[in-house]
């Protein structure tokens, strides 16, 4: 029997591998960082410290956290149906063109706590219709997914510079964004929650969509494990025969996945279009569409699995900047390939120790 189908007990599948997928990524991270001539264990030093060793720092490590839970949890609900959205980028840019419509429209007349429920669903029709092109060509035209949501991320941002440059930019003003919201149309900090553990929250941009995020991760594990539309979308996933053999619609349900995983991105903006520059600009969404992926593959399409994964990468952003600030000679370049070694070992060799581990596991077993 092939070791990718020995079944496993779940915290080895869920815990112990991508432990060691993490550990070795962190090994070889050290090692290059020791051929440049720094010391690897001052560097992961820092790179904590920057990440988690004040309120400020924390602040910011959960602050990117937000956006990667969100993204996630995107690419999460479509992979379970079998789909593999590469659009979360391209759909959480445009959701942030809903979110901004309704803090613009809004933010005169109602406290944030009334515009945030608008704005929530704002984004999230605007993520999921820039998602529902895509699926429809993938259900009804057999148009592979991968490729047109690949495509609509560059028709997306081209779409959003031409609105912020010629329609929603401030007259008189050189940069292409919308004037800034009015109270009414931000979203608050969490400070109160850095204070219950003795920190001070700074200027970290660390906002209210941090627990909309939690609150979706809850929605998104009820609905795979709990709904029947979820039994739909897992069993579609496992075998499209066995989905049409037992009567499940698979336009239904491609269409559906789609625009369920299209809203969760639109979501992402509310974090920082709402919460952290309070208005509307040029590449708010820096990527968060691409690492949500390897977010939802180390996380293993779980929620829980996405927010422990989306803190990983949240430490990896923060600590990278405060140590590329510190140790000069690790660049912001040097950055983005540990976490490109992240990437690689969580993702595309998830399964590398996989054969070794299934050996040692039925030799204990069967001793």
């Amino acid at each position: 029997m092939s070791t990718a189908s020995v079944p496993l007990p779940n915290w080895i599948n869920y815990a112990l591998l991508p432990l060691i997928n993490l550990t070795l990524a962190f090994l070889v991270s050290g090692l290059v960082i020791w051929i440049i001539g720094e010391s690897p264990w001052d560097a992961l030093k820092l790179m904590l410290e920057g990440a988690l060793g004040s309120g400020e720092g924390i602040g910011f490590t959960l602050f990117y956290a937000t956006n990667f839970i969100f993204t996630g949890l995107s690419v999460a609900v479509a992979y379970h149906a079998g789909l593999f959205n590469i659009g979360s980028e391209g759909q959480a840019y445009v959701g942030g063109l809903g979110a901004a419509l309704a803090a613009l429209a809004l933010d005169h007349y109602l406290p944030w706590y009334l515009t945030m429920p608008f704005a929530i669903l704002a984004a999230a029709i605007f993520g999921a219709a820039w998602a529902f092109i895509p699926a429809w060509l993938q259900a009804k035209r057999g148009s592979h997914i991968v490729i047109t949501t690949i495509m609509f991320n560059f028709i997306g941002a081209a779409l959003m510079v031409y609105l912020l440059v010629n329609v929603l930019i401030v007259p008189g003003k050189m940069a292409p964004e919308t004037r800034t919201f009015l109270e009414g149309g931000q979203l608050p900090k969490l400070d109160w929650l850095i204070a219950l553990f003795g920190g001070k929250l700074g200027p970290a941009p660390f906002n209210v969509s941090f627990i909309i995020a939690l609150v979706m991760c809850v929605l998104v594990w009820v609905l795979i494990w709990r709904t029947r539309l979820g039994y739909e979308m897992r069993t579609l996933g496992i075998s499209r025969s066995a989905a049409a053999y037992a009567g499940i619609p698979y336009v239904k349900i491609v269409m559906i996945t789609m625009l369920i995983s299209g809203g969760l991105a639109g979501m992402m903006a509310l974090n920082p279009v709402l919460g952290a520059s309070a208005r509307l600009q040029v590449e708010f969404v820096a990527g968060a569409g691409f690492v949500g992926i390897a977010v939802s593959l180390m996380g293993r399409n779980h929620p829980l699995g996405i927010v422990l994964a989306a803190i990983l990468f949240g430490i990896l952003y923060q600590g990278g900047a405060w140590l590329s600030f510190d140790m000069p000679n690790i660049t912001r370049e040097m950055i983005v390939v540990i976490q490109g070694l992240v990437i690689l070992f969580a993702g595309a060799l998830e399964f590398m120790c996989r054969p070794m581990v299934v050996r040692i596991y039925q030799t204990l077993t069967k001793a």
